[in-house]
């Protein structure tokens, strides 16, 4: 861990400022931030969360897609926990503390069973109760999204909110096409696939990247595999809608 970084007083900036509805300047302006001291700060702001009584119901995967990594200009991905306080029902609207949000559709996936250290995708896929069309509405602490990957990591890969929609068949996942519409105009599109290759193959690296922090991902928990199109800004008065070949849809608004 880099000596010039305080993991508890820096998770505290960014809770502090997510309490405001604030943006500040991203830590990596001011010294080395390392992925090691971004994970130690993602979990003190992790624990604020649950010392307000918010409880893990899963976990994120940021920048699986190549989409979504040259939108933001990173080139590996992250996770960050989700917790019951982020739910957000299909076609409601977000939060009025959100600041900065941006929508991504993505492929969902909820677990029946713990998933085992060194799980291939089989094994995934034999531990998931249900595959859903989804929405990650996104939030960065930092301003204007203005980070790199590690402050990003630090701030919990700038997850907000996650809308769970209708479900889809688990063998169509990776083929599964989505058209991410603005206010009734499509804004991008992209296929389950654009996720790590398969939406299931991310969930394996994330049980490798969860054993080696002590964690494992359990029966109940839900993991959102990725975005597979860009990030689209969610304007006050404006609805976002994910549309899937499947038929499926999804939607979130901002009042």
């Amino acid at each position: 861990m880099s000596a010039s970084i305080d993991p508890a007083a820096e998770a505290a900036r960014i809770v502090d400022a997510h309490a405001r509805g604030a943006t500040i300047e991203p830590i990596s302006d001011r010294g080395e931030l390392t992925l090691t001291d971004a994970y130690a700060i993602q979990a003190h702001v992790t624990q604020a969360r649950l010392d307000r009584g918010e409880r893990t119901i899963g976990w994120k995967l940021g920048y699986t897609s190549l989409v979504m990594r040259e939108q933001m200009g990173v080139d590996a991905p992250n996770f960050g926990p989700l917790t019951d306080a982020m739910l957000i029902a299909d076609r409601e609207a977000v939060p009025a503390s959100f600041t900065q949000p941006r929508v991504e559709p993505e492929v969902a996936l909820r677990f029946a069973t713990d998933v085992p250290v060194g799980a291939d995708r089989a094994a995934v896929l034999a531990a998931v109760a249900s595959a859903h069309a989804a929405l990650e509405v996104v939030d960065s602490v930092w301003t204007d999204y203005r980070f790199r990957l590690e402050d990003n990591t630090a701030d919990g890969s700038s997850a907000a909110g996650v809308v769970l929609g209708p479900e889809i068949s688990l063998d169509e996942i990776d083929t599964v096409e989505v058209t991410l519409f603005v206010d009734g105009e499509p804004a991008g599109s992209g296929r389950g696939s654009d996720a790590s290759g398969h939406p299931a193959d991310g969930v394996v690296w994330l049980v490798e990247q969860l054993a080696g922090r002590g964690e494992r991902l359990r029966a109940g928990d839900v993991v959102i595999t990725g975005g597979l199109t860009r990030a689209a800004a969610l304007e006050p008065g404006s609805t976002i809608e994910g549309s899937f070949s499947t038929g499926a849809s999804v939607s979130v608004t901002r009042r």
